[in-house]
């Protein structure tokens, strides 16, 4: 059943604004997303939208985004750590002659763990609560940072990167669920696309010392992020959540909803303006619940429009693995190193190079997602990777005496995927599914990106063998424009809309 149309949390404030929003252009429908005799606008130029500053949103973003600054950092920590851990002269251990397998648990050992921590919330997402959720993520940050650098042999390291790898699946469901049911819609695609910034940031970071300091830095940050989320309050959306599901007193739910929007907001507690919106949502999410089970099913997120936004989210994420990002990025040195670029030959050097690359894109699209929307974005990014992947397949088969075309396509690639896919993907993933189902559809979206990032990475060096460098391009850039297809027919513009006009206007 859908919500409905009143947006919560996007009344004009009577106070004078701190920050006056600009005012929204209507959207072409999109794709049959629109319905009957709507008007052919998702965004009713009628909706009104909150008054802000920008001190009272930095806040309640910045901690939940600490979760993806510890992703990224582990992900770049992890190629050094191992340099260290597997030298007799820097691991400082008697066990640094690791066998192949064995570095390989050391190197994907947190990604098995992110796996297995989307499994694992899915069930409990909705009662745990999204600011608990990421109090557990900070402190499995925390645990698995401290085991891991004090680690005195290889077991309890592996044990240590499993418990960090549960923390990063639970932080990367948890920390756009809560950045997008509480921030103003009109800077949610700002706010969640800065989370994206945050995990390339953290791959940036350099990490100076042995391994063990590598991974062990990683814990007063992570300490940092638990008491941040302890004292920022649960996110109103899900306390109402709660209510309607008749999981307590409904007065009682009100009452903590309340003061939870006049935190995150900045005003006095218990103000008369969070107290309407808090009260006209309840309303709502009272009648969209009143013929439903209180809790829902598991198997809920498979249904009607809990499906058909699993579908667009799923495959965003889905596509974001397999159009090769991993593979390309493999190439990056021999590529920079062909044309002539001396710092090619360190692989660190590389990845400074590659990683501020990113960090410039992806601060584009955060600037730019709010004013332009997801779509276009989305479009000319994947349309970009198509033919940076189709130029590098020219490259390796006939094109080989012009290495400034390889330079070239890689740039454009790892450009168009920091516009687009990277930090698009999770911004939809955050927005796009419906209430009751948003906890266990984020679950599955972040489990389909863990999967396929796995299975990417499984699969890349029997396909390298097997096709080649010219052929496994073509491949890719192949699935680039089967994802370009999938964006264009299937996924809808959110820019500018509440989470409850999303689920009324375009999952109706």
């Amino acid at each position: 059943m859908a919500f409905s149309t009143r947006p919560l949390f996007n009344h004009t404030l009577s106070s004078p604004p701190l920050h006056q929003p600009k005012k929204q252009k209507p959207v072409g429908s999109q794709n049959g997303y629109s319905s009957g005799d709507e008007a052919q606008s998702l965004i009713p130029e009628a909706t009104p939208q909150e008054d802000y500053s920008w001190v009272s949103v930095i806040i309640p973003f910045v901690f939940p985004a600490l979760g993806g600054l510890l992703f990224g950092y582990d992900i770049g920590a992890t190629s050094g750590a191992t340099i260290s851990l597997t030298s007799a002269e820097l691991s400082g251990t008697t066990w640094f002659n690791l066998t192949a397998v064995q570095l390989g648990l050391v190197v994907s050992g947190s990604l098995y763990g992110a796996l297995f921590g989307s499994l694992l919330v899915y069930p409990i997402a909705d009662f745990l609560g999204r600011r608990r959720e990421l109090i557990t993520a900070a402190a499995l940050y925390l645990l698995g940072g401290l085991i891991t650098g004090c680690a005195p042999g290889l077991g309890v390291l592996l044990v240590g990167r499993l418990l960090y790898g549960i923390g990063i699946g639970m932080a990367m469901h948890g920390a756009p669920l809560y950045i997008a049911e509480t921030c103003p819609s009109q800077i949610r695609g700002t706010l969640v696309s800065l989370k994206e910034l945050f995990i390339v940031l953290g791959i940036l970071i350099d990490a100076i010392g042995g391994w063990r300091y590598m991974y062990g830095i990683s814990a007063p940050i992570a300490l940092l992020m638990g008491i941040g989320m302890w004292i920022l309050p649960p996110s109103p959306r899900w306390l109402l959540l709660r209510a309607a599901q008749g999981k307590g007193s409904v007065k009682e739910y009100k009452e903590k909803a309340v003061l939870a929007l006049s935190k995150l907001r900045g005003r006095p507690p218990g103000d008369k303006v969070s107290e309407k919106q808090i009260e006209e949502t309840l309303v709502t999410l009272k009648s969209a619940y009143a013929d439903q089970e209180s809790e829902g099913s598991l198997m809920d997120i498979f249904q009607g429009p809990s499906l058909k936004a699993f579908i667009i989210a799923g495959g965003l994420v889905l596509f974001q693995q397999i159009t090769g990002q991993p593979s390309v990025l493999y190439y990056a040195g021999p590529i920079l190193q062909s044309a002539g670029f001396s710092a090619a030959a360190d692989a660190t050097k590389v990845s400074v190079i590659i990683g501020l690359f990113k960090f410039v894109m992806t601060g584009i699209a955060v600037l730019k997602v709010d004013d332009l929307g997801r779509r276009p974005l989305l479009i000319v990014g994947v349309s970009g990777l198509a033919l940076s992947l189709f130029l590098l397949s020219a490259y390796y088969k006939f094109l080989g005496g012009f290495p400034l075309v390889a330079v070239a396509s890689l740039l454009l690639y790892v450009g168009c995927y920091q516009i687009s896919f990277g930090p698009i993907s999770w911004l939809m993933v955050s927005e796009i599914f419906p209430l009751q189902t948003r906890g266990k559809g984020i679950s599955l979206a972040v489990l389909t990106n863990f999967g396929s990032n796995a299975l990417v990475t499984f699969a890349f060096s029997p396909l390298k063998e097997a096709l080649g460098a010219d052929n496994l391009f073509l491949l890719f850039g192949a699935i680039a424009l089967i994802s370009l297809l999938f964006v264009v027919l299937i996924v809808p513009e959110t820019k500018g809309l509440s989470l409850e006009e999303i689920e009324s206007k375009i999952l109706k």
